[in-house]
């Protein structure tokens, strides 16, 4: 079965790359395209794609008001979203990653890094690399922000710590358990627990609550 996958941005020419890239990869389909926010939103609710690869800087509704509108929707909460982006606005990665994106792409990314991330975010994988978590440090400091996740209600393993950091590196479960030389069924364990110990509901909000508590 193929990935569904809708194109989200006001530039034409770089929808069509983008396209020309996926038709290339057997097991992508581009599904839609949409060329601001709101056809964006509109598009999404009648195509229900697998990811949405979402450019930030749009007329009528931008990136981040569009995922904030899908993540306040009940029936589009659960849409995965990569952000196409240039890595130059701190505050959009920050304010990206308190809304909930999967993850980060550049809008010139080759063809197979970019198939594989979206592989990668239809999967429920969390792409964010590293300079990008610490860039969202650099902007949390001194401005500590509210962030709807509980405190931590007790400390993590050694090996927790280990693994979310690999989490904030971007790492599927399976290349974590790679790197630590354990099973993958035990790194998901561990990724439950650690959503759990901090109070959140998926890996970016984890990485991110970790960047504001200062383990990472």
């Amino acid at each position: 079965m193929k990935t569904r996958v809708l194109l989200v941005d006001d530039h034409a020419l770089v929808r069509q790359g983008l396209r020309s890239l996926l038709e290339l990869t057997p097991d992508l389909e581009v599904v839609g395209e949409a060329g601001d926010g709101e056809e964006g939103l509109a598009r999404i609710a009648e195509l229900s794609p697998d990811v949405t690869l979402l450019d930030v800087r749009m007329p009528r509704l931008d990136g981040l008001g569009l995922l904030r509108r899908l993540r306040s929707d009940a029936a589009l909460a659960g849409t995965r979203v990569l952000l196409l982006t240039t890595f130059d606005d701190d505050v959009v990665v920050l304010e990206a990653l308190r809304t909930g994106v999967q993850g980060f792409l550049l809008k010139d990314v080759p063809l197979a890094e970019l198939a594989e991330a979206v592989r990668r975010v239809a999967r429920g994988d969390t792409l964010l690399p590293a300079a990008l978590a610490q860039r969202a440090a650099r902007a949390l400091e001194g401005r500590p922000a509210p962030f709807d996740s509980a405190d931590l209600p007790e400390g993590l393993t050694r090996r927790e710590l280990e693994v979310l950091r690999l989490m904030a590196r971007g790492l599927s479960n399976r290349e974590i358990a790679e790197a630590l030389g354990t099973a993958e069924g035990t790194v998901k364990n561990q990724a439950s627990s650690i959503l759990s110990k901090l109070g959140v509901r998926d890996r970016t909000r984890a990485v991110l609550k970790a960047l504001e508590l200062g383990l990472l």
